[in-house]
Protein backbone atom coordinates (compact mmCIF):
# COMPACT_ATOMS: atom_id res chain seq x y z
CA UNK A 1 0.00 0.00 0.00
CA UNK A 2 1.38 3.61 -0.98
CA UNK A 3 2.69 5.48 2.18
CA UNK A 4 -0.09 8.79 2.33
CA UNK A 5 1.53 12.06 1.93
CA UNK A 6 1.50 14.28 4.48
CA UNK A 7 1.18 17.98 3.78
CA UNK A 8 0.66 20.39 6.63
CA UNK A 9 2.99 23.14 5.82
CA UNK A 10 1.16 25.87 8.03
CA UNK A 11 1.61 23.82 11.09
CA UNK A 12 5.27 23.90 10.84
CA UNK A 13 5.47 27.40 9.89
CA UNK A 14 3.69 28.07 13.15
CA UNK A 15 5.85 25.55 15.29
CA UNK A 16 8.68 27.31 14.09
CA UNK A 17 7.62 30.51 15.02
CA UNK A 18 6.10 29.97 18.36
CA UNK A 19 9.98 28.78 19.28
CA UNK A 20 11.27 31.97 17.46
CA UNK A 21 13.51 30.65 14.88
CA UNK A 22 14.75 31.37 11.53
CA UNK A 23 14.11 28.86 8.34
CA UNK A 24 18.00 29.19 8.41
CA UNK A 25 17.73 27.87 11.58
CA UNK A 26 15.48 25.25 12.02
CA UNK A 27 16.45 23.69 8.51
CA UNK A 28 20.01 23.22 10.35
CA UNK A 29 18.86 21.56 12.88
CA UNK A 30 16.58 19.35 10.92
CA UNK A 31 19.32 18.84 8.81
CA UNK A 32 17.79 19.71 5.04
CA UNK A 33 18.35 22.95 3.24
CA UNK A 34 16.87 26.54 4.15
CA UNK A 35 14.89 25.53 0.48
CA UNK A 36 13.21 22.68 1.17
CA UNK A 37 12.07 23.98 4.27
CA UNK A 38 10.59 26.56 2.33
CA UNK A 39 9.27 24.57 0.14
CA UNK A 40 7.90 22.24 3.25
CA UNK A 41 5.44 25.06 4.83
CA UNK A 42 4.02 26.25 1.42
CA UNK A 43 2.82 22.31 0.92
CA UNK A 44 4.78 22.00 -1.96
CA UNK A 45 6.61 18.97 -0.71
CA UNK A 46 5.44 16.56 2.16
CA UNK A 47 6.93 16.02 5.35
CA UNK A 48 8.69 12.40 5.72
CA UNK A 49 8.80 10.52 8.23
CA UNK A 50 12.02 10.90 9.28
CA UNK A 51 12.04 14.78 9.69
CA UNK A 52 9.06 13.88 11.90
CA UNK A 53 10.73 11.94 13.91
CA UNK A 54 13.55 14.55 13.71
CA UNK A 55 11.09 17.50 15.00
CA UNK A 56 10.36 15.36 17.93
CA UNK A 57 13.79 14.88 19.07
CA UNK A 58 15.37 17.96 17.91
CA UNK A 59 12.38 20.40 18.38
CA UNK A 60 10.05 17.79 21.08
CA UNK A 61 7.24 18.02 18.57
CA UNK A 62 4.66 15.58 19.40
CA UNK A 63 3.35 13.80 16.25
CA UNK A 64 -0.08 13.95 17.16
CA UNK A 65 0.57 18.27 17.11
CA UNK A 66 1.21 17.54 12.68
CA UNK A 67 -2.19 15.47 12.49
CA UNK A 68 -4.96 16.82 10.70
CA UNK A 69 -7.66 17.88 13.05
CA UNK A 70 -10.51 15.41 12.60
CA UNK A 71 -13.83 17.66 12.13
CA UNK A 72 -13.59 20.37 13.89
CA UNK A 73 -13.51 23.53 12.47
CA UNK A 74 -13.20 22.45 8.72
CA UNK A 75 -16.57 21.00 9.40
CA UNK A 76 -18.15 24.19 11.13
CA UNK A 77 -16.65 26.32 8.02
CA UNK A 78 -18.26 23.82 6.08
CA UNK A 79 -21.58 24.51 8.06
CA UNK A 80 -20.99 28.30 7.70
CA UNK A 81 -20.29 29.07 4.20
CA UNK A 82 -23.82 26.45 4.06
CA UNK A 83 -25.54 29.34 4.59
CA UNK A 84 -27.69 30.92 1.87
CA UNK A 85 -26.01 34.54 2.56
CA UNK A 86 -22.52 32.67 1.70
CA UNK A 87 -23.57 30.39 -1.07
CA UNK A 88 -22.17 31.87 -4.15
CA UNK A 89 -18.92 31.97 -2.04
CA UNK A 90 -19.14 28.35 -1.25
CA UNK A 91 -15.12 26.94 -1.76
CA UNK A 92 -14.76 23.85 -2.40
CA UNK A 93 -13.89 21.09 0.32
CA UNK A 94 -9.70 21.74 -0.86
CA UNK A 95 -10.02 25.07 0.08
CA UNK A 96 -11.99 24.98 3.27
CA UNK A 97 -9.15 22.52 4.72
CA UNK A 98 -6.63 24.88 3.50
CA UNK A 99 -8.11 27.96 5.36
CA UNK A 100 -8.90 25.64 8.70
CA UNK A 101 -5.06 24.57 8.46
CA UNK A 102 -3.54 27.49 7.46
CA UNK A 103 -5.26 29.91 9.39
CA UNK A 104 -7.45 27.73 12.77
CA UNK A 105 -7.30 31.10 15.07
CA UNK A 106 -9.09 33.10 11.90
CA UNK A 107 -11.32 30.20 10.63
CA UNK A 108 -12.47 29.69 14.49
CA UNK A 109 -13.22 33.47 15.21
CA UNK A 110 -15.14 33.18 11.47
CA UNK A 111 -17.25 30.43 13.00
CA UNK A 112 -18.08 32.24 15.92
CA UNK A 113 -18.85 35.23 14.51
CA UNK A 114 -21.63 33.44 11.30
CA UNK A 115 -23.05 31.72 14.83
CA UNK A 116 -23.44 34.95 17.07
CA UNK A 117 -25.11 36.19 13.18
CA UNK A 118 -27.53 33.38 13.11
CA UNK A 119 -28.55 33.43 16.53
CA UNK A 120 -28.78 37.84 15.63
CA UNK A 121 -31.49 36.42 12.60
CA UNK A 122 -33.19 33.71 14.92
CA UNK A 123 -34.08 36.38 17.35
CA UNK A 124 -35.23 38.86 15.13
CA UNK A 125 -37.35 36.47 13.44
CA UNK A 126 -39.11 35.45 16.74
CA UNK A 127 -39.34 39.16 17.28
CA UNK A 128 -40.94 39.93 13.95
CA UNK A 129 -43.29 36.86 15.09
CA UNK A 130 -44.15 38.28 18.41
CA UNK A 131 -44.80 41.60 16.96
CA UNK A 132 -47.13 40.23 14.04
CA UNK A 133 -49.49 38.45 16.92
CA UNK A 134 -49.77 41.64 18.19
CA UNK A 135 -51.10 43.17 14.69
CA UNK A 136 -47.76 45.06 14.07
CA UNK A 137 -46.24 44.73 10.67
CA UNK A 138 -42.55 44.36 10.54
CA UNK A 139 -39.58 44.34 7.79
CA UNK A 140 -37.26 41.89 9.78
CA UNK A 141 -36.52 38.98 7.31
CA UNK A 142 -33.45 36.40 7.84
CA UNK A 143 -31.60 34.61 4.53
CA UNK A 144 -33.73 32.23 3.67
CA UNK A 145 -33.39 29.07 1.10
CA UNK A 146 -35.64 28.81 -1.87
CA UNK A 147 -37.20 26.17 0.06
CA UNK A 148 -38.28 28.68 3.13
CA UNK A 149 -39.55 31.03 0.75
CA UNK A 150 -41.62 28.63 -1.06
CA UNK A 151 -43.07 27.30 2.46
CA UNK A 152 -43.54 30.71 3.95
CA UNK A 153 -46.19 31.58 1.15
CA UNK A 154 -47.80 27.94 1.17
CA UNK A 155 -48.16 27.97 5.04
CA UNK A 156 -49.65 31.44 5.35
CA UNK A 157 -52.69 31.13 2.57
CA UNK A 158 -55.72 28.63 2.97
CA UNK A 159 -53.92 24.71 1.64
CA UNK A 160 -57.13 25.27 -1.15
CA UNK A 161 -56.81 26.16 -5.28
CA UNK A 162 -59.85 26.23 -6.93
CA UNK A 163 -58.42 26.02 -10.19
CA UNK A 164 -56.46 22.23 -9.47
CA UNK A 165 -59.94 21.00 -8.38
CA UNK A 166 -61.90 21.91 -11.24
CA UNK A 167 -58.78 20.49 -13.63
CA UNK A 168 -59.10 17.69 -11.67
CA UNK A 169 -62.52 16.79 -11.56
CA UNK A 170 -62.52 17.48 -15.18
CA UNK A 171 -59.38 15.10 -15.80
CA UNK A 172 -60.69 12.27 -13.87
CA UNK A 173 -64.39 12.18 -15.34
CA UNK A 174 -62.10 12.07 -19.07
CA UNK A 175 -60.16 8.82 -17.33
CA UNK A 176 -63.35 6.98 -15.89
CA UNK A 177 -61.35 5.77 -13.74
CA UNK A 178 -64.07 3.98 -11.47
CA UNK A 179 -62.04 1.34 -8.88
CA UNK A 180 -58.87 1.23 -10.71
CA UNK A 181 -57.17 4.98 -10.37
CA UNK A 182 -53.92 3.98 -10.94
CA UNK A 183 -55.00 1.85 -14.07
CA UNK A 184 -56.37 4.22 -15.95
CA UNK A 185 -54.00 6.46 -15.31
CA UNK A 186 -51.50 4.20 -16.75
CA UNK A 187 -53.59 3.73 -20.10
CA UNK A 188 -53.89 7.05 -19.96
CA UNK A 189 -50.22 8.11 -20.10
CA UNK A 190 -49.81 5.15 -22.89
CA UNK A 191 -52.58 5.88 -25.03
CA UNK A 192 -52.27 9.91 -24.84
CA UNK A 193 -48.77 10.04 -24.41
CA UNK A 194 -46.81 7.03 -24.83
CA UNK A 195 -45.52 6.41 -21.87
CA UNK A 196 -44.95 3.39 -20.39
CA UNK A 197 -44.93 2.93 -16.43
CA UNK A 198 -42.49 0.74 -14.70
CA UNK A 199 -41.92 -0.46 -11.20
CA UNK A 200 -38.15 -1.11 -10.66
CA UNK A 201 -36.06 -2.53 -8.37
CA UNK A 202 -33.84 -0.31 -5.44
CA UNK A 203 -30.38 -1.54 -7.25
CA UNK A 204 -31.81 0.17 -10.08
CA UNK A 205 -33.40 3.38 -9.08
CA UNK A 206 -31.14 3.99 -5.73
CA UNK A 207 -31.76 7.77 -4.99
CA UNK A 208 -34.99 8.33 -6.58
CA UNK A 209 -38.82 7.84 -6.28
CA UNK A 210 -39.42 8.58 -9.85
CA UNK A 211 -37.95 9.03 -12.97
CA UNK A 212 -39.17 10.11 -16.18
CA UNK A 213 -36.91 8.71 -19.66
CA UNK A 214 -38.16 11.33 -22.40
CA UNK A 215 -35.67 9.20 -24.91
CA UNK A 216 -37.14 6.26 -23.86
CA UNK A 217 -40.59 7.01 -23.11
CA UNK A 218 -40.84 5.45 -19.99
CA UNK A 219 -41.91 6.60 -16.05
CA UNK A 220 -40.06 5.13 -13.49
CA UNK A 221 -41.17 4.45 -10.05
CA UNK A 222 -39.34 3.44 -7.03
CA UNK A 223 -40.28 -0.14 -5.56
CA UNK A 224 -39.28 1.53 -2.14
CA UNK A 225 -42.52 2.63 -1.74
CA UNK A 226 -46.14 1.88 -0.71
CA UNK A 227 -48.58 1.32 -3.56
CA UNK A 228 -50.14 4.28 -2.20
CA UNK A 229 -47.51 6.36 -2.51
CA UNK A 230 -46.51 4.87 -6.06
CA UNK A 231 -50.22 5.87 -6.57
CA UNK A 232 -49.14 9.51 -6.19
CA UNK A 233 -45.82 9.70 -7.85
CA UNK A 234 -48.23 8.70 -10.95
CA UNK A 235 -50.54 10.65 -10.11
CA UNK A 236 -48.45 13.49 -10.08
CA UNK A 237 -46.58 13.30 -13.39
CA UNK A 238 -49.93 12.61 -15.53
CA UNK A 239 -51.19 16.30 -13.32
CA UNK A 240 -48.01 17.98 -14.55
CA UNK A 241 -48.65 16.93 -18.15
CA UNK A 242 -52.54 17.30 -17.93
CA UNK A 243 -52.90 20.40 -15.84
CA UNK A 244 -49.60 21.80 -16.99
CA UNK A 245 -50.65 25.37 -17.51
CA UNK A 246 -53.00 25.81 -14.82
CA UNK A 247 -49.83 24.52 -12.48
CA UNK A 248 -47.77 26.98 -14.14
CA UNK A 249 -50.37 29.79 -13.08
CA UNK A 250 -51.04 28.66 -9.66
CA UNK A 251 -46.42 29.35 -9.49
CA UNK A 252 -46.85 32.23 -11.02
CA UNK A 253 -49.19 33.63 -8.85
CA UNK A 254 -46.86 32.82 -6.09
CA UNK A 255 -44.58 35.42 -7.53
CA UNK A 256 -41.25 33.64 -6.34
CA UNK A 257 -37.91 34.96 -6.28
CA UNK A 258 -36.28 32.49 -7.96
CA UNK A 259 -36.33 29.64 -10.81
CA UNK A 260 -35.31 26.97 -7.87
CA UNK A 261 -38.23 28.31 -5.47
CA UNK A 262 -40.50 28.08 -8.70
CA UNK A 263 -39.26 24.16 -9.38
CA UNK A 264 -40.16 23.25 -5.66
CA UNK A 265 -43.73 25.31 -5.74
CA UNK A 266 -44.30 23.56 -9.01
CA UNK A 267 -43.48 19.87 -7.44
CA UNK A 268 -45.74 21.51 -4.67
CA UNK A 269 -49.02 22.17 -6.83
CA UNK A 270 -48.47 18.35 -8.63
CA UNK A 271 -48.55 16.86 -5.15
CA UNK A 272 -51.38 19.26 -4.43
CA UNK A 273 -53.24 17.70 -7.88
CA UNK A 274 -52.51 14.15 -7.29
CA UNK A 275 -54.57 14.27 -3.98
CA UNK A 276 -57.18 15.95 -5.64
CA UNK A 277 -57.40 12.96 -7.99
CA UNK A 278 -56.81 10.27 -5.97
CA UNK A 279 -59.64 11.97 -3.35
CA UNK A 280 -62.19 13.44 -5.68
CA UNK A 281 -63.71 16.62 -3.65
CA UNK A 282 -67.20 16.30 -3.05
CA UNK A 283 -66.76 12.47 -2.50
CA UNK A 284 -64.62 13.24 0.05
CA UNK A 285 -66.13 15.60 1.51
CA UNK A 286 -69.29 14.09 2.19
CA UNK A 287 -67.62 10.95 3.18
CA UNK A 288 -65.23 13.05 6.00
CA UNK A 289 -68.26 14.60 7.11
CA UNK A 290 -70.34 10.90 7.35
CA UNK A 291 -66.93 9.19 9.04
CA UNK A 292 -67.18 12.91 10.96
CA UNK A 293 -63.35 12.75 9.91
CA UNK A 294 -62.04 9.61 11.10
CA UNK A 295 -58.82 9.48 8.89
CA UNK A 296 -58.76 5.71 9.28
CA UNK A 297 -61.50 5.23 7.60
CA UNK A 298 -61.22 7.96 5.04
CA UNK A 299 -58.08 5.79 4.42
CA UNK A 300 -59.61 2.70 3.45
CA UNK A 301 -62.66 4.39 1.79
CA UNK A 302 -60.56 5.90 -0.71
CA UNK A 303 -57.74 3.06 -0.88
CA UNK A 304 -55.23 6.04 0.16
CA UNK A 305 -52.32 6.06 3.23
CA UNK A 306 -53.14 7.68 6.79
CA UNK A 307 -50.72 11.37 5.64
CA UNK A 308 -52.63 11.30 2.25
CA UNK A 309 -55.84 11.09 3.82
CA UNK A 310 -54.85 13.56 6.90
CA UNK A 311 -53.18 15.89 4.14
CA UNK A 312 -56.19 15.98 2.31
CA UNK A 313 -58.39 16.77 5.39
CA UNK A 314 -56.57 20.57 5.35
CA UNK A 315 -58.13 21.22 1.74
CA UNK A 316 -61.28 21.38 2.16
CA UNK A 317 -61.65 24.99 2.27
CA UNK A 318 -64.28 25.58 -1.48
CA UNK A 319 -66.64 28.52 -0.53
CA UNK A 320 -70.27 26.72 0.40
CA UNK A 321 -68.52 23.74 0.97
CA UNK A 322 -66.17 23.80 3.30
CA UNK A 323 -65.53 21.02 6.00
CA UNK A 324 -63.75 21.46 9.56
CA UNK A 325 -60.88 23.70 8.93
CA UNK A 326 -57.94 21.41 10.27
CA UNK A 327 -54.05 22.24 9.82
CA UNK A 328 -51.78 19.58 9.55
CA UNK A 329 -47.79 19.79 10.98
CA UNK A 330 -45.21 17.03 10.07
CA UNK A 331 -42.12 16.48 12.05
CA UNK A 332 -38.83 13.96 12.08
CA UNK A 333 -37.69 12.69 15.38
CA UNK A 334 -35.19 15.73 15.65
CA UNK A 335 -37.46 17.91 15.37
CA UNK A 336 -37.27 19.76 12.05
CA UNK A 337 -40.21 20.93 10.82
CA UNK A 338 -41.10 20.44 6.97
CA UNK A 339 -44.59 20.59 6.22
CA UNK A 340 -47.09 22.83 7.88
CA UNK A 341 -50.62 24.21 6.05
CA UNK A 342 -53.93 24.49 6.44
CA UNK A 343 -57.40 25.28 5.08
CA UNK A 344 -57.09 28.50 6.72
CA UNK A 345 -53.43 28.39 6.63
CA UNK A 346 -51.07 27.18 9.43
CA UNK A 347 -52.11 28.87 12.53
CA UNK A 348 -48.95 30.01 13.54
CA UNK A 349 -50.03 33.22 15.37
CA UNK A 350 -52.17 31.87 17.36
CA UNK A 351 -50.84 28.06 17.63
CA UNK A 352 -47.38 28.07 16.42
CA UNK A 353 -46.37 24.74 16.55
CA UNK A 354 -42.67 25.12 18.23
CA UNK A 355 -43.67 23.25 21.65
CA UNK A 356 -41.89 20.33 22.78
CA UNK A 357 -45.00 19.17 24.74
CA UNK A 358 -46.89 18.93 21.94
CA UNK A 359 -48.49 15.52 21.12
CA UNK A 360 -46.09 15.16 17.69
CA UNK A 361 -43.10 14.94 19.66
CA UNK A 362 -44.77 11.93 22.12
CA UNK A 363 -45.57 9.91 19.22
CA UNK A 364 -42.24 8.38 18.63
CA UNK A 365 -42.30 6.92 21.38
CA UNK A 366 -45.67 5.23 20.74
CA UNK A 367 -45.19 4.12 16.69
CA UNK A 368 -48.64 3.76 14.84
CA UNK A 369 -50.58 4.58 17.74
CA UNK A 370 -53.02 7.97 17.31
CA UNK A 371 -52.66 10.17 20.23
CA UNK A 372 -55.35 12.82 20.63
CA UNK A 373 -54.76 15.43 23.12
CA UNK A 374 -56.38 18.80 24.05
CA UNK A 375 -53.95 21.66 24.23
CA UNK A 376 -54.85 25.30 25.82
CA UNK A 377 -52.61 28.13 24.62
CA UNK A 378 -51.26 30.98 26.86
CA UNK A 379 -54.09 33.32 25.37
CA UNK A 380 -56.83 30.76 26.50
CA UNK A 381 -57.31 29.16 23.06
CA UNK A 382 -57.43 25.58 23.07
CA UNK A 383 -56.84 23.22 19.83
CA UNK A 384 -58.35 19.74 20.04
CA UNK A 385 -55.14 17.87 18.23
CA UNK A 386 -54.19 14.13 16.84
CA UNK A 387 -50.91 12.88 16.20
CA UNK A 388 -49.37 9.62 14.50
CA UNK A 389 -46.35 8.36 13.29
CA UNK A 390 -45.96 7.87 9.54
CA UNK A 391 -43.37 5.27 7.93
CA UNK A 392 -41.45 6.70 4.78
CA UNK A 393 -40.05 4.60 1.64
CA UNK A 394 -38.51 1.17 2.96
CA UNK A 395 -35.14 0.55 2.91
CA UNK A 396 -32.92 -2.48 2.57
CA UNK A 397 -31.86 -4.34 5.83
CA UNK A 398 -28.62 -2.31 5.72
CA UNK A 399 -30.75 1.13 6.08
CA UNK A 400 -32.46 2.70 8.82
CA UNK A 401 -35.98 3.21 7.70
CA UNK A 402 -37.21 6.68 7.55
CA UNK A 403 -40.20 8.03 10.34
CA UNK A 404 -41.79 11.04 10.84
CA UNK A 405 -45.10 11.98 12.77
CA UNK A 406 -48.27 13.93 11.34
CA UNK A 407 -49.70 16.28 13.68
CA UNK A 408 -53.67 17.40 12.52
CA UNK A 409 -55.69 20.15 14.42
CA UNK A 410 -58.37 22.14 14.81
CA UNK A 411 -59.83 25.07 16.84
CA UNK A 412 -61.67 22.74 19.86
CA UNK A 413 -64.86 24.27 19.21
CA UNK A 414 -65.58 21.91 16.45
CA UNK A 415 -64.83 18.98 19.00
CA UNK A 416 -68.24 17.63 18.33
CA UNK A 417 -68.04 17.50 14.67
CA UNK A 418 -64.83 15.43 15.12
CA UNK A 419 -64.82 11.62 15.87
CA UNK A 420 -61.61 12.36 18.26
CA UNK A 421 -63.57 14.98 20.27
CA UNK A 422 -65.08 11.70 22.26
CA UNK A 423 -62.47 10.92 23.55
CA UNK A 424 -62.56 14.33 25.24
CA UNK A 425 -65.13 14.96 27.66
CA UNK A 426 -65.74 18.68 28.27
CA UNK A 427 -64.37 18.06 31.71
CA UNK A 428 -60.75 17.12 30.26
CA UNK A 429 -57.96 19.05 31.45
CA UNK A 430 -56.24 20.02 28.27
CA UNK A 431 -51.94 20.53 28.29
CA UNK A 432 -50.15 23.74 28.75
CA UNK A 433 -48.46 24.65 25.53
CA UNK A 434 -46.85 27.57 23.98
CA UNK A 435 -46.11 29.01 20.09
CA UNK A 436 -42.19 27.93 20.61
CA UNK A 437 -40.30 28.15 23.67
CA UNK A 438 -38.55 31.69 22.73
CA UNK A 439 -42.01 33.10 22.66
CA UNK A 440 -43.43 31.59 25.54
CA UNK A 441 -43.64 32.88 29.45
CA UNK A 442 -45.19 29.76 31.04
CA UNK A 443 -42.86 30.03 34.20
CA UNK A 444 -41.74 26.56 35.75
CA UNK A 445 -41.99 24.38 32.69
CA UNK A 446 -40.27 21.31 32.51
CA UNK A 447 -40.13 21.09 28.89
CA UNK A 448 -38.70 24.41 28.35
CA UNK A 449 -35.48 24.27 25.81
CA UNK A 450 -34.34 27.89 25.40
CA UNK A 451 -35.06 31.40 27.76
CA UNK A 452 -37.99 33.75 26.27
CA UNK A 453 -36.63 36.63 24.20
CA UNK A 454 -39.65 38.72 26.10
CA UNK A 455 -38.12 38.12 30.06
CA UNK A 456 -34.96 38.70 31.35
CA UNK A 457 -33.22 36.04 32.69
CA UNK A 458 -33.81 35.29 36.53
CA UNK A 459 -29.64 34.48 37.41
CA UNK A 460 -30.22 33.98 41.24
CA UNK A 461 -27.12 31.40 42.74
CA UNK A 462 -29.67 31.38 45.96
CA UNK A 463 -32.47 29.46 43.95
CA UNK A 464 -32.62 26.66 41.68
CA UNK A 465 -35.63 26.45 39.61
CA UNK A 466 -36.85 23.68 37.32
CA UNK A 467 -35.29 25.20 34.66
CA UNK A 468 -31.68 26.11 33.53
CA UNK A 469 -33.64 29.34 31.88
CA UNK A 470 -35.61 30.52 34.67
CA UNK A 471 -36.90 34.22 34.07
CA UNK A 472 -38.14 36.97 35.81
Amino acid sequence: MAEQKIFVGPRIRRIRNGLGLTQTAMAEGLGISPSYLNLIERNQRPLTVQLILRLASVYHVEPEELQAEKGGIAAALKEVFADPLLAAELPGPEETAALADAAPNAAAALVKLHRAYREGQERLTDLSEMLAREGRATLLSSARLPIDEVRELLENRPNFFPALEGEAEAFLKRLDAGDDLAGALKRWLAAEHHIAVRVLPVAAMPNWRRRYDRHSQRLFVSERLSPFEQLREIAMEAALIRMRVVIEAEVEALKLASDEARRIARFEMARYAAHALMMPYAAFLAAAQRARYDVDVLRSRFNVSFEQAANRLTMLARPGAAGVPFFMLEVDNAGHKFRKGGADGFPRKRFGGGCPKLPVHAAFSQPQQILVEAVEMPDGGRFLTVARTLEGPRGAFQERPRRTALLIGCDFAFRSEVVYGEALPASTPATAVGPACRLCERSGCLARAEPPITRPLGLDEMVTGLSAFDFQ
